[in-house]
């Protein structure tokens, strides 16, 4: 199988490469950056693009599933339209490129609580995202809402304090849904899906991820 992975460098992303590299099943990775990675690798091909162009390399994007990592904060973005051009523009582009060239599987990070009618800037905006990829009718499609990732070298002090906060609860019996995951067993969980579940569309809410 040949794999597509857009936010290739991100905290997800970056192992999500390395456990496709690595699976037998794949003979082949592409990745899409802004910059080099400098990582190489013989089943490995990694293209340099301009995202706010995606017609100009639209040909390229043919495989059997396109992985999405791609996403910010508000605060790296600077607004919340840049965010939404990062978070929804960019990976809604590439499912539309991708359903263009056949490609069958979708795989989508999304978010706890997603729901393109929350009054939740962020919510909303992951929710439409889903919509707007089922509309498209991947022969699979696989959404994935994460509760509070456990990054390496994380900026993001939100993010960190909420893990802390969850890992006190789930100490003393409360949230055990919440669980904190780390990223690198959110990468295995990916690549494993695309093997193991059927056709259509597929939802793993956070309490389902560990035990997938």
């Amino acid at each position: 199988m040949k794999a597509l992975v857009i936010g290739a460098t991100g905290s997800t992303g970056k192992f999500l490469v390395e456990q496709l590299l690595e699976d037998q099943e794949y003979t082949s990775v592409v990745t899409f950056v802004r910059k080099s990675s400098g990582k190489e690798h013989p089943k490995l091909t990694e293209h340099i693009v301009n995202f706010e162009n995606i017609d100009s390399f639209k040909d390229l994007i043919t495989g059997y599933v396109l992985f999405s990592c791609l996403g910010t904060t508000l605060k790296a973005a600077g607004s919340k339209e840049n965010q939404w051009k990062i978070d929804f523009d960019i990976p809604a582009a590439f499912a539309v490129a991708a359903r263009q060239n056949d490609v069958k599987s979708f795989v989508l990070i999304s978010s706890y609580g997603a729901s393109a009618q929350s009054s939740v800037f962020y919510s909303k905006m992951k929710g439409k995202l889903e919509d707007h990829i089922q509309a498209l009718h991947f022969e699979q499609y696989i959404i994935f809402r994460p509760g509070p990732l456990v990054r390496e070298d994380s900026d993001r002090l939100g993010e960190k304090i909420a893990v802390k906060v969850i890992r006190i609860l789930n100490g003393i019996g409360l949230f055990k849904k919440f669980k904190p995951m780390p990223t690198p067993l959110l990468a295995e969980k990916l690549v494993k899906a695309t093997k193991t579940l059927t056709s259509g569309t597929t939802i793993v809410e956070l309490e389902r991820i560990f035990e997938f």
